[in-house]
């Protein structure tokens, strides 16, 4: 019995349903209608993540102002002056970091609730047929990690894209308002970077759908199997 549970679960590997799934269209649409509640929760959260960007590419950029205008004609005004302002940001940064992190858990928890919710729900609502179908781990790993996997697509993902985003768009800025011809240079070099990226991240993609997909497995093999009626 275990070894068919075994080649079960490694079947998904190999399952071309699994590794190569795509998203329905509306899908997406349907995921979003769940952070509506949020919107204004979600709207801070992005703004902090943004203006948090904004700091992170400003480090650099005060540093370079401190070497030139003030360690090379040795003004030690403008170094106290400018230091103090570094000091500021890292305050600022900390507090956005801390927001962030706060409107994460508050929104991130109210979403997981939700989603379980509806989903408990939703199998309330099923005939007995489809207990009858239906295994019991696949249902519970459906309530535990496939809810907090959509729990943080919408909140540690978009907070990513976001902020990494804007620091892309920020930092092309300096780059051309420093030197034109270098940031032309390197963003020509930039495709020989962005295939390798692209390869890799198929496979990741894969993989990780993979392992989703395993672990909803072995919830399955593992409910059943400890529970009374399995055992």
């Amino acid at each position: 019995m275990y070894a068919n549970n075994w080649h079960a679960m490694r079947g998904f590997a190999r399952d071309p349903s699994v590794t190569k799934q795509r998203l329905k269209p509306g899908t997406v649409r349907r995921i979003a209608g769940y952070a509506r509640p949020y919107r204004w929760q979600l709207g801070i959260f992005l703004l902090a993540a943004a203006l948090d960007a904004v700091v992170t590419v400003s480090y650099p950029v005060l540093l370079g102002v401190i070497i030139d205008k003030g360690i090379l004609p040795r003004r030690p005004g403008v170094v106290l002056a400018l230091a103090a302002v570094v000091a500021g940001l890292a305050v600022f940064d900390a507090l956005l970091n801390l927001g962030q992190r706060w409107y994460t858990a508050r929104v991130g928890e109210g979403l997981i609730y939700d989603l379980r919710t509806e989903v408990f729900r939703h199998v309330q609502r099923q005939p007995i047929a489809f207990f009858t179908r239906a295994q019991t781990g696949s249902l519970v790993s459906r309530l535990n990690s496939d809810v907090i996997g959509a729990q943080q697509a919408l909140t540690s993902t978009l907070s990513s894209v976001v902020s990494s985003a804007l620091q892309l768009i920020l930092v092309l800025v300096a780059m051309f308002y420093y030197s034109w011809l270098v940031t032309v240079i390197a963003l020509v070099l930039i495709p020989l970077f962005l295939i390798p990226a692209r390869l890799v991240g198929r496979r990741l993609q894969r993989l990780t759908r993979e392992s989703m997909q395993l672990d909803a497995a072995m919830g399955s093999t593992m409910t059943e199997r400890f529970n009374v009626a399995g055992a």
